[in-house]
């Protein structure tokens, strides 16, 4: 694998609400045109956060910010702010968009995370339907989610199964000023009425003890109808990254097997899977070399080839591995490059999407790999 071009898409603004752009994702459109959404906001943790959507009709070589907004939506009825957005395509010029929301009212001028009870700002995962390919936007409706779940993270785009229904992943949080001990998980629900209703979530990821925490899990589908998960490993009693973890499932993640370890570290970003069963993974080594990084495997479980590895980004500093919970959660804040998302192309490469940039001043890039 090698990397055939690379260049940025956003041009950040410091000190405006465009100073940092973050959350990328992209979707190749059955039309041949790329779509990527992104959050821009004056900080990487702000109250006005919004989501942008980009188009290259050209693959990746000239991208236009396209001007129809998404419509503003409330959780619990309070002013919210737009953290993410992730498109599926349902048909031609029919995208589904899976957003969250954040609730910035009820705790007014509060980070996202509590650093004295390591619970989160309310939440809320909204739906929305475009038939244009993405130029207008229904109406917001809410997804609803047990109350256990606490305050939803949404970190994958919905996606298709080979039964017809839409998979939806979510990573759960305590509430903002809740004290217990952080039993978190990720969790999977399905639909089958286009993300109208949801069935009873099913663990995707989640330790009974609450010492391992499966934060960012990250999905793809095989050409075979077998889904695979990335998750971002942490361990708070050792209060520290290990590797990420791979798991796969047969039944639209209803159950999942054993968790393995794929040999390196430490946060995983959405694969691409390719139709002859190979898988291609991004990753964010900032521990270790500094890095983003990706590697060619295949989406059965075997190994990722250390042959096949790239360097996609690098960066001038790594960071300490030995951190507690609170204080890793108040690193999210701060950090200036990760968040890679790949997305397989028409022609057969890979586009990997990540932010980088300074801690006022973040861009989104990306890299197209060539197998």
């Amino acid at each position: 694998m090698k990397i055939a071009d690379r260049s940025g898409i956003t041009q950040s603004e410091p000190g405006t609400e465009r100073a940092t752009h973050t959350f990328p994702a992209l979707l190749a459109c059955r039309d041949g045109s790329l779509l990527m959404t992104c959050r821009r906001g004056s900080s990487k943790d702000c109250a006005d956060e919004w989501v942008d959507v980009y188009r290259s009709a050209d693959g990746g070589g000239r991208w236009e910010r396209l001007t129809g907004d998404f419509p503003v939506a409330r959780v619990g009825g309070k002013t919210s702010s737009l953290r993410v957005v992730y498109l599926t395509e349902l048909g031609a010029g029919h995208l589904l968009a899976a957003s969250m929301w954040i609730d910035r009212e009820t705790h007014r001028n509060a980070p996202l995370f509590n650093p004295r009870t390591q619970g989160c700002l309310p939440m809320g995962i909204f739906l929305a339907d475009s038939y244009d390919s993405g130029r207008t936007w229904s109406a917001w409706r809410a997804v609803e989610l047990p109350a256990d779940i606490g305050p939803p993270s949404l970190t994958n785009p919905l996606i298709k199964l080979p039964d017809g229904g839409l998979l939806l992943s979510v990573e759960t949080n305590k509430p903002y000023a809740d004290e217990s001990q952080w039993f978190q998980r990720v969790v999977a629900l399905r639909s089958y009425d286009g993300g109208l209703t949801w069935d009873a979530p099913s663990d995707a990821g989640f330790d009974p003890t609450g010492r391992i925490f499966h934060w960012d899990q990250r999905l793809g589908l095989s050409a075979g109808g077998q889904l695979v998960s990335f998750a971002w490993i942490y361990d708070t009693v050792a209060q520290r990254y290990h590797n990420i973890r791979r798991r796969l499932s047969l039944d639209s993640g209803r159950t999942w097997s054993a968790a393995q370890d794929i040999g390196f570290a430490d946060q995983a970003g959405r694969p691409a899977t390719l139709p002859d069963g190979r898988i291609v993974l991004a990753w964010v080594d900032r521990f270790g070399s500094g890095s983003i990084r990706a590697r060619v495997g295949t989406t059965d479980g075997s190994e990722f080839d250390p042959a096949s590895e790239v360097t996609i980004y690098s960066h001038e500093k790594s960071a300490s591995n030995n951190r507690g919970t609170s204080a890793t959660l108040d690193d999210m804040g701060i950090w200036s490059y990760g968040l890679p998302y790949a997305e397989r192309l028409a022609d057969g490469d890979v586009m990997v999407l990540y932010y980088a940039g300074s801690k006022n001043a973040l861009d989104i890039h990306y890299a197209r790999l060539s197998l």
